[in-house]
């Protein structure tokens, strides 16, 4: 492709300057380049697509098979591209500085760190904990020289943890400790919402949105300044493919097939 990974980074940045885009969440290259044959502005990849893709559950893809698939996103499309790279496959933090560094390397545009421990009965990495990996993200990107935008995600309100002024405190710690964009996915209030770019403004901040969910507009008139899919993109392809086969193997009929794009659209996406 013929982007080259220092002008989409820099579009990343000025994407975050002003306004609300969408960056939807694409799973394989495939769904990345017709995405982008859309019109969108920008991608970020979705670790539970993935891994769905390649036979995992989510967070169980291994470290060097997410790094390839970043890497093959990133050269996949001529827009800028952004990981969620989930806890940064490590809870030390030397770990996560030559993690987060790798994962630079594979051409993004930028990347996101959660506060999420993997420890059922304590979901959340620790406060302080928590900030370090969000310093120790901030300084393996800087000394790398790669211009990636960090996000620094906090996840209570995904793991049962939904208090929104322990959220914005960690936001906000984050955003001090260099983190570039904030993001409390699970965040559906307006008034939440309203909170959350006020505490860390003038940074930007990303919104997870579902089905049911607010609009662009919506959103934007609350000052966000990104929206996300997560991996329901992935979910409305699985869903849609294991309606087609049930009717395939239920009941002996393959009318389902009628709603598939056909070879040309596809081929049209790939171009």
């Amino acid at each position: 492709m013929s982007g080259s990974t220092a002008d989409k980074r820099s579009a990343f940045h000025r994407l975050h300057e002003a306004g609300c885009f969408v960056i939807p969440n694409p799973w394989d290259v495939g769904s990345a380049r017709m995405l982008s044959h859309l019109g969108f502005k920008a991608l970020a990849s979705t670790s539970a697509g993935f891994a769905w893709s390649v036979g995992y559950r989510d967070g169980e893809a291994p470290l060097e098979d997410m790094l390839g698939h970043l890497k093959a996103l990133s050269a996949a499309v001529d827009i800028p591209v952004s990981a969620d790279f989930g806890n940064g496959y490590a809870t030390d933090l030397p770990a996560l500085e030559i993690n987060v560094t790798r994962a630079a390397a594979t051409g993004l545009a930028g990347l996101s760190i959660e506060d999420a421990s993997g420890d059922a009965s304590a979901p959340l990495f620790e406060f302080a904990h928590a900030l370090e990996r969000v310093k120790t993200a901030r300084t393996a990107i800087d000394r790398s020289g790669a211009r990636v935008l960090l996000t620094a995600r906090s996840e209570g309100f995904l793991l049962g943890k939904p208090d929104l002024a322990e959220t914005i405190r960690r936001l906000c710690a984050f955003a001090d400790a260099g983190a570039d964009c904030l993001y409390a996915p699970g965040l559906k209030t307006t008034d939440g919402i309203a909170a959350v770019v006020k505490a860390v403004a003038p940074k930007p901040v990303n919104l997870l949105i579902g089905p049911t969910g607010l609009s662009v507009a919506e959103a934007a008139a609350l000052g966000v300044r990104r929206i996300s899919i997560g991996g329901a993109l992935a979910r409305a392809a699985w869903g849609e493919a294991e309606r087609v086969a049930r009717e395939i193997m239920e009941s002996g009929t393959f009318t389902g097939l009628a709603r598939a794009a056909t070879s040309a659209a596809v081929e049209k996406t790939l171009k």
